[in-house]
Protein backbone atom coordinates (compact mmCIF):
# COMPACT_ATOMS: atom_id res chain seq x y z
CA UNK A 1 0.00 0.00 0.00
CA UNK A 2 1.46 3.35 -1.05
CA UNK A 3 1.72 6.42 1.16
CA UNK A 4 -1.36 8.71 0.89
CA UNK A 5 -0.66 11.83 -1.16
CA UNK A 6 -0.48 15.16 0.66
CA UNK A 7 -3.49 17.38 -0.12
CA UNK A 8 -3.44 21.18 0.08
CA UNK A 9 -6.68 22.63 1.45
CA UNK A 10 -8.49 25.81 0.48
CA UNK A 11 -7.47 27.61 3.67
CA UNK A 12 -3.80 26.96 3.01
CA UNK A 13 -4.09 28.05 -0.63
CA UNK A 14 -5.87 31.24 0.44
CA UNK A 15 -3.22 32.05 3.05
CA UNK A 16 -0.46 31.44 0.52
CA UNK A 17 -2.13 34.01 -1.74
CA UNK A 18 -2.32 36.47 1.15
CA UNK A 19 1.40 35.95 1.74
CA UNK A 20 2.18 36.82 -1.87
CA UNK A 21 0.46 40.18 -1.42
CA UNK A 22 2.70 41.23 1.47
CA UNK A 23 5.89 39.12 1.27
CA UNK A 24 8.46 39.21 -1.55
CA UNK A 25 8.11 35.87 -3.40
CA UNK A 26 5.33 35.04 -0.95
CA UNK A 27 7.66 33.72 1.75
CA UNK A 28 10.08 34.66 4.52
CA UNK A 29 13.08 34.01 2.28
CA UNK A 30 13.34 30.49 3.65
CA UNK A 31 11.57 27.38 2.36
CA UNK A 32 8.28 26.86 0.58
CA UNK A 33 5.40 29.02 -0.49
CA UNK A 34 2.35 26.79 -0.53
CA UNK A 35 3.22 24.68 2.52
CA UNK A 36 2.31 26.54 5.71
CA UNK A 37 3.38 24.77 8.89
CA UNK A 38 0.99 25.08 11.83
CA UNK A 39 2.62 22.97 14.54
CA UNK A 40 5.40 20.55 15.36
CA UNK A 41 5.87 17.78 17.89
CA UNK A 42 8.87 15.49 18.26
CA UNK A 43 10.16 14.53 14.82
CA UNK A 44 7.04 15.59 12.90
CA UNK A 45 5.25 18.73 11.71
CA UNK A 46 1.70 19.40 10.49
CA UNK A 47 0.62 21.96 7.91
CA UNK A 48 -2.47 24.15 7.90
CA UNK A 49 -4.33 21.55 5.84
CA UNK A 50 -3.67 18.89 8.48
CA UNK A 51 -1.08 16.94 6.49
CA UNK A 52 1.53 15.21 8.67
CA UNK A 53 5.21 15.14 7.70
CA UNK A 54 8.33 13.46 8.99
CA UNK A 55 10.40 16.57 9.59
CA UNK A 56 13.95 16.39 8.26
CA UNK A 57 14.19 20.20 8.12
CA UNK A 58 14.01 20.79 11.89
CA UNK A 59 13.65 24.55 11.44
CA UNK A 60 16.91 24.42 9.43
CA UNK A 61 18.61 22.56 12.23
CA UNK A 62 17.85 24.06 15.67
CA UNK A 63 15.36 21.42 16.77
CA UNK A 64 17.94 18.70 17.42
CA UNK A 65 15.95 17.29 20.37
CA UNK A 66 12.67 17.59 18.46
CA UNK A 67 9.80 20.06 18.37
CA UNK A 68 8.06 21.16 21.55
CA UNK A 69 10.21 19.03 23.83
CA UNK A 70 8.47 19.13 27.23
CA UNK A 71 11.64 19.96 29.17
CA UNK A 72 12.43 22.87 26.86
CA UNK A 73 8.84 24.09 26.95
CA UNK A 74 8.73 23.91 30.75
CA UNK A 75 11.94 25.93 31.06
CA UNK A 76 10.65 28.61 28.69
CA UNK A 77 7.22 28.84 30.36
CA UNK A 78 8.84 29.19 33.77
CA UNK A 79 10.94 32.10 32.50
CA UNK A 80 8.13 33.80 30.55
CA UNK A 81 6.35 34.99 33.68
CA UNK A 82 9.63 36.60 34.81
CA UNK A 83 10.11 38.58 31.60
CA UNK A 84 11.42 38.04 28.10
CA UNK A 85 14.55 40.16 28.01
CA UNK A 86 16.38 42.76 30.11
CA UNK A 87 19.33 44.09 28.01
CA UNK A 88 21.47 43.15 30.99
CA UNK A 89 23.22 40.10 32.39
CA UNK A 90 20.95 37.30 33.54
CA UNK A 91 21.69 34.10 35.43
CA UNK A 92 20.62 31.81 32.59
CA UNK A 93 22.83 33.49 29.99
CA UNK A 94 25.81 33.21 32.33
CA UNK A 95 25.03 29.53 32.96
CA UNK A 96 24.78 28.89 29.22
CA UNK A 97 28.15 30.57 28.65
CA UNK A 98 29.62 28.28 31.31
CA UNK A 99 28.13 25.25 29.56
CA UNK A 100 29.63 26.33 26.22
CA UNK A 101 33.08 26.83 27.79
CA UNK A 102 32.82 23.38 29.34
CA UNK A 103 31.75 21.76 26.06
CA UNK A 104 33.78 23.43 23.29
CA UNK A 105 37.52 22.69 23.35
CA UNK A 106 38.48 26.14 22.00
CA UNK A 107 36.16 28.12 24.28
CA UNK A 108 37.62 30.16 27.13
CA UNK A 109 35.25 33.12 26.82
CA UNK A 110 31.87 33.60 25.11
CA UNK A 111 30.05 36.56 23.58
CA UNK A 112 26.39 36.16 22.61
CA UNK A 113 24.56 37.46 19.54
CA UNK A 114 21.18 36.59 18.02
CA UNK A 115 21.89 34.89 14.68
CA UNK A 116 24.51 32.83 12.93
CA UNK A 117 25.04 35.66 10.46
CA UNK A 118 25.95 38.01 13.30
CA UNK A 119 28.22 35.46 14.99
CA UNK A 120 30.22 34.82 11.82
CA UNK A 121 30.44 38.52 10.99
CA UNK A 122 31.63 39.38 14.51
CA UNK A 123 34.13 36.51 14.55
CA UNK A 124 35.73 37.73 11.33
CA UNK A 125 35.84 41.28 12.75
CA UNK A 126 37.37 39.97 15.97
CA UNK A 127 40.11 38.11 14.08
CA UNK A 128 40.92 41.24 12.09
CA UNK A 129 41.13 43.30 15.28
CA UNK A 130 43.46 40.80 16.92
CA UNK A 131 45.70 40.24 13.92
CA UNK A 132 45.56 43.88 12.73
CA UNK A 133 45.10 42.64 9.17
CA UNK A 134 42.11 43.05 6.85
CA UNK A 135 41.80 39.97 4.66
CA UNK A 136 39.84 36.83 5.52
CA UNK A 137 40.24 33.51 3.71
CA UNK A 138 37.06 31.46 3.25
CA UNK A 139 36.28 28.34 1.22
CA UNK A 140 34.26 28.28 -1.97
CA UNK A 141 30.62 27.38 -1.35
CA UNK A 142 30.91 27.81 2.42
CA UNK A 143 27.91 29.37 4.14
CA UNK A 144 28.85 31.98 6.74
CA UNK A 145 25.57 33.85 6.94
CA UNK A 146 24.01 36.70 5.02
CA UNK A 147 26.54 39.47 5.65
CA UNK A 148 28.37 41.07 2.73
CA UNK A 149 31.45 39.02 3.62
CA UNK A 150 29.52 35.78 4.00
CA UNK A 151 27.92 36.19 0.58
CA UNK A 152 31.22 36.22 -1.26
CA UNK A 153 31.53 33.04 -3.39
CA UNK A 154 28.75 31.26 -1.51
CA UNK A 155 27.18 29.76 -4.64
CA UNK A 156 29.22 31.12 -7.56
CA UNK A 157 27.72 30.31 -10.97
CA UNK A 158 31.20 29.73 -12.32
CA UNK A 159 33.27 27.81 -9.78
CA UNK A 160 36.98 28.29 -9.88
CA UNK A 161 37.33 31.96 -8.96
CA UNK A 162 40.14 31.39 -6.44
CA UNK A 163 41.68 33.38 -4.87
CA UNK A 164 39.47 36.37 -5.69
CA UNK A 165 35.81 35.86 -4.68
CA UNK A 166 32.68 37.00 -6.47
CA UNK A 167 29.59 38.49 -4.78
CA UNK A 168 26.46 36.33 -4.75
CA UNK A 169 24.02 39.15 -4.09
CA UNK A 170 23.19 42.53 -5.49
CA UNK A 171 23.99 45.45 -3.23
CA UNK A 172 27.40 44.28 -1.99
CA UNK A 173 30.05 47.04 -2.28
CA UNK A 174 32.80 46.15 -4.72
CA UNK A 175 35.51 46.81 -2.15
CA UNK A 176 34.27 43.93 0.04
CA UNK A 177 35.91 41.56 -2.42
CA UNK A 178 39.23 43.30 -1.84
CA UNK A 179 39.31 41.97 1.71
CA UNK A 180 38.16 38.40 1.08
CA UNK A 181 40.05 35.47 -0.44
CA UNK A 182 38.55 32.17 -1.52
CA UNK A 183 39.89 28.68 -2.21
CA UNK A 184 38.33 25.22 -2.71
CA UNK A 185 37.45 23.22 0.39
CA UNK A 186 39.40 19.98 0.94
CA UNK A 187 42.31 21.16 -1.23
CA UNK A 188 45.00 21.61 1.41
CA UNK A 189 47.80 22.49 -0.97
CA UNK A 190 45.73 25.26 -2.60
CA UNK A 191 44.86 26.66 0.83
CA UNK A 192 48.46 26.52 1.99
CA UNK A 193 49.64 28.31 -1.14
CA UNK A 194 47.20 31.20 -0.59
CA UNK A 195 47.97 31.43 3.13
CA UNK A 196 51.71 31.59 2.40
CA UNK A 197 51.25 34.21 -0.32
CA UNK A 198 48.96 36.44 1.76
CA UNK A 199 50.30 35.64 5.24
CA UNK A 200 51.15 39.28 5.94
CA UNK A 201 47.64 40.45 4.93
CA UNK A 202 45.45 37.77 6.49
CA UNK A 203 43.39 38.60 9.56
CA UNK A 204 41.96 35.09 9.78
CA UNK A 205 40.81 31.90 8.10
CA UNK A 206 37.17 30.81 8.49
CA UNK A 207 36.01 27.29 7.68
CA UNK A 208 33.09 25.00 8.38
CA UNK A 209 34.74 21.88 9.83
CA UNK A 210 32.21 19.94 7.75
CA UNK A 211 31.35 22.21 4.83
CA UNK A 212 27.64 21.86 4.16
CA UNK A 213 27.47 18.13 3.25
CA UNK A 214 31.19 17.55 2.72
CA UNK A 215 33.30 16.06 5.53
CA UNK A 216 36.97 17.04 5.63
CA UNK A 217 39.43 14.76 3.88
CA UNK A 218 41.99 13.14 6.21
CA UNK A 219 44.64 15.71 7.07
CA UNK A 220 42.76 18.73 5.69
CA UNK A 221 41.75 20.35 8.98
CA UNK A 222 45.02 19.25 10.58
CA UNK A 223 46.96 20.98 7.81
CA UNK A 224 44.93 24.17 8.15
CA UNK A 225 45.50 24.18 11.89
CA UNK A 226 49.24 23.70 11.46
CA UNK A 227 49.85 26.42 8.87
CA UNK A 228 47.63 29.01 10.55
CA UNK A 229 49.37 28.31 13.86
CA UNK A 230 52.78 28.66 12.18
CA UNK A 231 51.88 32.14 10.92
CA UNK A 232 49.85 33.07 14.03
CA UNK A 233 46.72 33.58 11.91
CA UNK A 234 43.48 32.97 13.85
CA UNK A 235 41.60 29.90 12.65
CA UNK A 236 37.81 30.22 12.97
CA UNK A 237 35.52 27.18 12.91
CA UNK A 238 32.01 28.11 11.83
CA UNK A 239 30.09 25.66 14.03
CA UNK A 240 26.68 27.28 13.71
CA UNK A 241 25.51 23.99 12.15
CA UNK A 242 27.98 21.43 13.54
CA UNK A 243 28.12 22.75 17.10
CA UNK A 244 26.52 20.25 19.54
CA UNK A 245 25.33 18.25 16.49
CA UNK A 246 28.29 16.09 15.44
CA UNK A 247 29.26 15.70 19.10
CA UNK A 248 28.60 17.53 22.35
CA UNK A 249 31.85 19.38 21.71
CA UNK A 250 30.93 20.05 18.09
CA UNK A 251 33.02 19.48 14.99
CA UNK A 252 36.19 20.35 16.88
CA UNK A 253 35.62 17.42 19.23
CA UNK A 254 34.36 15.12 16.46
CA UNK A 255 37.32 15.75 14.14
CA UNK A 256 39.85 16.36 16.91
CA UNK A 257 41.07 19.81 15.75
CA UNK A 258 40.95 22.86 18.04
CA UNK A 259 40.56 26.29 16.37
CA UNK A 260 41.26 29.68 17.92
CA UNK A 261 37.64 30.81 17.64
CA UNK A 262 34.31 29.20 16.85
CA UNK A 263 30.83 30.41 16.14
CA UNK A 264 27.71 28.70 17.42
CA UNK A 265 23.99 28.97 16.76
CA UNK A 266 20.92 26.85 16.01
CA UNK A 267 21.17 24.17 18.74
CA UNK A 268 22.35 26.49 21.54
CA UNK A 269 19.09 28.46 21.42
CA UNK A 270 16.81 25.44 21.49
CA UNK A 271 14.64 26.96 18.75
CA UNK A 272 14.93 30.58 19.90
CA UNK A 273 17.16 33.34 18.44
CA UNK A 274 20.63 32.95 19.93
CA UNK A 275 24.19 32.60 18.67
CA UNK A 276 27.67 32.94 20.12
CA UNK A 277 31.31 33.58 19.41
CA UNK A 278 33.66 31.56 21.61
CA UNK A 279 37.40 31.18 21.75
CA UNK A 280 40.76 31.88 23.30
CA UNK A 281 40.73 34.50 26.03
CA UNK A 282 43.56 36.46 24.39
CA UNK A 283 41.47 37.04 21.26
CA UNK A 284 38.10 37.37 22.99
CA UNK A 285 39.62 40.16 25.10
CA UNK A 286 39.00 42.53 22.17
CA UNK A 287 35.34 42.50 23.22
CA UNK A 288 36.41 44.00 26.58
CA UNK A 289 37.21 47.71 26.35
CA UNK A 290 39.06 47.64 29.67
CA UNK A 291 41.36 44.85 28.50
CA UNK A 292 42.66 46.33 25.22
CA UNK A 293 43.73 49.67 23.87
CA UNK A 294 41.11 51.93 22.33
CA UNK A 295 42.08 50.92 18.81
CA UNK A 296 41.78 47.23 19.64
CA UNK A 297 38.28 47.36 21.12
CA UNK A 298 35.59 45.51 19.12
CA UNK A 299 32.11 46.50 20.33
CA UNK A 300 29.21 44.08 19.97
CA UNK A 301 25.79 45.21 21.13
CA UNK A 302 22.53 43.35 20.52
CA UNK A 303 19.11 44.02 22.01
CA UNK A 304 18.35 40.30 22.45
CA UNK A 305 21.87 38.92 22.84
CA UNK A 306 21.88 36.34 25.63
CA UNK A 307 18.21 36.91 26.38
CA UNK A 308 16.85 34.64 29.14
CA UNK A 309 14.17 32.92 27.02
CA UNK A 310 16.69 31.62 24.49
CA UNK A 311 19.21 30.90 27.25
CA UNK A 312 16.86 28.66 29.26
CA UNK A 313 15.79 26.87 26.06
CA UNK A 314 19.44 26.34 25.20
CA UNK A 315 20.33 25.11 28.67
CA UNK A 316 17.45 22.63 28.65
CA UNK A 317 18.49 21.40 25.20
CA UNK A 318 22.12 20.92 26.23
CA UNK A 319 21.02 19.08 29.38
CA UNK A 320 19.11 16.61 27.20
CA UNK A 321 21.98 16.21 24.76
CA UNK A 322 24.48 15.54 27.54
CA UNK A 323 22.67 12.41 28.73
CA UNK A 324 24.34 9.04 28.05
CA UNK A 325 23.32 7.44 24.77
CA UNK A 326 21.99 10.62 23.15
CA UNK A 327 24.49 10.90 20.33
CA UNK A 328 24.55 7.14 19.81
CA UNK A 329 20.79 7.32 19.12
CA UNK A 330 21.08 10.30 16.75
CA UNK A 331 23.85 8.57 14.80
CA UNK A 332 22.01 5.24 14.74
CA UNK A 333 18.88 6.91 13.34
CA UNK A 334 20.91 8.89 10.83
CA UNK A 335 22.71 5.81 9.57
CA UNK A 336 19.38 4.01 9.07
CA UNK A 337 17.76 6.91 7.19
CA UNK A 338 20.87 7.48 5.09
CA UNK A 339 21.10 3.80 4.17
CA UNK A 340 17.42 3.76 3.18
CA UNK A 341 17.88 6.84 1.00
CA UNK A 342 20.93 5.42 -0.76
CA UNK A 343 19.36 1.98 -1.27
CA UNK A 344 16.06 3.34 -2.57
CA UNK A 345 17.71 5.50 -5.20
CA UNK A 346 20.17 2.76 -6.13
CA UNK A 347 17.42 0.14 -6.47
CA UNK A 348 15.58 2.48 -8.86
CA UNK A 349 18.69 2.76 -11.00
CA UNK A 350 19.82 6.24 -10.01
CA UNK A 351 23.51 7.04 -9.72
CA UNK A 352 23.85 9.15 -6.60
CA UNK A 353 26.25 10.15 -3.87
CA UNK A 354 25.02 10.61 -0.29
CA UNK A 355 27.69 12.73 1.40
CA UNK A 356 27.61 13.95 4.98
CA UNK A 357 27.68 12.51 8.47
CA UNK A 358 24.80 10.61 10.14
CA UNK A 359 23.25 13.73 11.78
CA UNK A 360 23.02 15.50 8.37
CA UNK A 361 23.39 14.35 4.78
CA UNK A 362 21.56 14.26 1.44
CA UNK A 363 21.58 12.70 -2.01
CA UNK A 364 23.35 14.36 -4.94
CA UNK A 365 22.43 13.02 -8.38
CA UNK A 366 25.85 12.29 -9.85
CA UNK A 367 27.91 9.13 -10.41
CA UNK A 368 31.09 10.99 -9.48
CA UNK A 369 32.66 11.44 -6.02
CA UNK A 370 31.74 14.71 -4.29
CA UNK A 371 33.96 16.43 -1.75
CA UNK A 372 33.55 20.21 -2.23
CA UNK A 373 31.37 22.86 -3.84
CA UNK A 374 32.77 22.34 -7.33
CA UNK A 375 32.29 18.57 -7.37
CA UNK A 376 28.88 18.89 -5.72
CA UNK A 377 27.79 21.39 -8.37
CA UNK A 378 28.13 18.67 -11.03
CA UNK A 379 25.03 17.00 -9.58
CA UNK A 380 21.74 17.27 -11.46
CA UNK A 381 19.88 20.00 -9.58
CA UNK A 382 16.73 19.44 -11.63
CA UNK A 383 16.49 15.80 -10.55
CA UNK A 384 17.06 16.79 -6.92
CA UNK A 385 14.27 19.35 -7.13
CA UNK A 386 11.83 16.84 -8.64
CA UNK A 387 12.78 14.19 -6.10
CA UNK A 388 12.24 16.59 -3.20
CA UNK A 389 8.85 17.67 -4.58
CA UNK A 390 7.74 14.04 -4.78
CA UNK A 391 8.99 13.46 -1.24
CA UNK A 392 7.00 16.47 0.00
CA UNK A 393 3.87 14.97 -1.54
CA UNK A 394 4.58 11.78 0.44
CA UNK A 395 4.91 13.48 3.80
CA UNK A 396 8.65 14.17 3.97
CA UNK A 397 9.53 17.76 4.93
CA UNK A 398 13.11 18.68 4.06
CA UNK A 399 15.18 21.41 2.47
CA UNK A 400 16.42 21.26 -1.09
CA UNK A 401 19.86 20.09 -0.06
CA UNK A 402 19.99 18.58 3.41
CA UNK A 403 18.38 16.03 5.72
CA UNK A 404 18.67 16.84 9.43
CA UNK A 405 18.23 14.04 11.97
CA UNK A 406 16.86 14.68 15.46
CA UNK A 407 16.88 12.80 18.74
CA UNK A 408 13.08 12.64 18.44
CA UNK A 409 13.00 10.69 15.18
CA UNK A 410 11.88 7.13 15.91
CA UNK A 411 11.33 3.77 14.24
CA UNK A 412 8.01 4.90 12.74
CA UNK A 413 9.72 7.92 11.16
CA UNK A 414 12.45 5.71 9.70
CA UNK A 415 9.84 3.32 8.29
CA UNK A 416 7.80 6.15 6.76
CA UNK A 417 10.92 7.74 5.27
CA UNK A 418 12.18 4.47 3.85
CA UNK A 419 8.87 3.82 2.09
CA UNK A 420 8.67 7.42 0.82
CA UNK A 421 12.23 7.27 -0.52
CA UNK A 422 11.50 4.05 -2.40
CA UNK A 423 8.23 5.27 -3.91
CA UNK A 424 9.70 8.66 -4.84
CA UNK A 425 12.78 7.11 -6.46
CA UNK A 426 10.61 4.93 -8.72
CA UNK A 427 8.16 7.75 -9.47
CA UNK A 428 11.09 9.90 -10.51
CA UNK A 429 12.00 7.28 -13.10
CA UNK A 430 8.49 7.47 -14.56
CA UNK A 431 8.45 11.27 -14.43
CA UNK A 432 11.70 11.58 -16.38
CA UNK A 433 10.41 9.20 -19.08
CA UNK A 434 7.55 11.54 -19.93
Amino acid sequence: MSIPKVRVGDAETALAERAKSVLPAGNFGNIGVNTIIQRGKGGRVWDLSGNEYVDFLLGSGPMLVGHAHPEVNDAVQEQLVLGSTYFANNVHGIALAEAIVEAMPCAEKVRFASSGTEADLFAMRLARAHRKRDKILKFEGAYHGMSDYGLMSLWPAKPGNSPHPVPDSAGIPRNVGDNMLVTPYNDLEAAKAIIREYRDDLGGVIVEPMQRLFPPKPGFLEGLRDITADYKIPLIFDEVVTGFRLAYGGGQEYYGIIPDLCTLGKVIGGGYPLSAIAGREEIMAHFDKSAVSGEGFTPVIGTLSGNPIAAVAGLATLKILKRPGTYEKIFETGKAVRAALSKSLGDAGWKVQVPGEPPMFDAIFTPNPVYDYRSGATGDASLSKQFNEILRSKGIFKSDNKIYISLAHDAADIEHASKAFSEAAHELVETTKQ
